[in-house]
């Protein structure tokens, strides 16, 4: 071979080499591509935590929660609110005691996506099953990679990439569908005030005053043989002093 003929043919493959890598960069230019989202139904998952206030330090909570295990909160940010029967506070604002109730909603929504891509042309060039040249309805020549299994339609009927011959009219569609997920949580946090001490006893109103004891009645004893002793007593005696005064009546008459 000619020197000449030499450097023609190296030019010939260069230049052929510099066209592919045009078309394969031009190639997404002329290809119809669109996506669609498929939602499916969404799933939420509750948590709820609950836990008592131990002591705050500076950005840092510790609590007691309520299976007794102590938990370290740490660097929570000065916007966070807690809201405590009705109102916001913040971290600084909680009090050992305090009663802690967190609340955790994980919604979990399942997503489609399908991408459904499109080109037409006539076949210029095809090496099958890795590549294929077509031109494009603009004119322009542009080279594709055949993905496995790949179907063209050709006037109606599907052939893969041995069936393609030069200058058929041919459409090639890939879809490609991509099954994901989107999760989200939402967090809230409420409290209540720790209870009060109670006394045992709490004093309503003006104190009552205390009644006086009853006067002690003596009971009343059923009459028995001791309760006429002194009578008897009595009535002998009585009897005892006109017995003495008669017999004094009786000693002066005789005088």
């Amino acid at each position: 071979m000619k020197p000449d003929n030499k450097w023609m043919m190296n030019g010939l493959v260069i230049a052929a080499g510099l066209l592919s890598i045009v078309f394969a960069v031009s190639a997404g230019v002329q290809v119809q591509t669109k996506t669609t989202t498929k939602t499916g139904q969404s799933s939420e998952v509750v948590r709820v935590d609950r836990g008592e206030v131990i002591t705050v330090e500076g950005n840092d909570l510790i609590v007691k929660m309520e299976d007794g295990s102590i938990r370290h909160f740490e660097n929570i940010p000065e916007s966070a609110r807690i809201t405590v029967d009705g109102k916001e506070l913040g971290l600084r604002d909680l009090k050992p005691g305090m009663l802690l109730q967190r609340t955790i909603t994980t919604t979990t929504t399942p997503k489609l996506v399908t991408t459904v891509q499109t080109v037409k042309g006539k076949v210029w060039y095809v090496n099958p099953p890795l590549s294929v040249i077509l031109t494009l309805e603009d004119g322009t020549n542009q080279s594709f990679k055949i993905p496995m299994d790949q179907k063209f339609n050709v006037d109606g009927q599907m052939v893969d990439a041995f069936g393609l011959k030069k200058g058929m009219l041919v459409t090639a569609t890939k879809i490609v569908e991509v099954p994901s997920s989107v999760t989200t949580q939402q967090k809230s946090v409420t409290g209540t005030m720790p209870a009060p001490d109670v006394p045992l006893l709490v004093a309503e109103g003006e104190p009552t005053p205390v009644p006086p004891e009853p006067t002690q009645v003596p009971e009343k004893t059923n009459p028995t043989s001791e309760n006429y002793i002194p009578f008897i007593g009595l009535g002998l005696g009585l009897l005892l002093v006109i017995w003495f005064a008669a017999k004094m009546f009786r000693g002066k008459s005789r005088s």
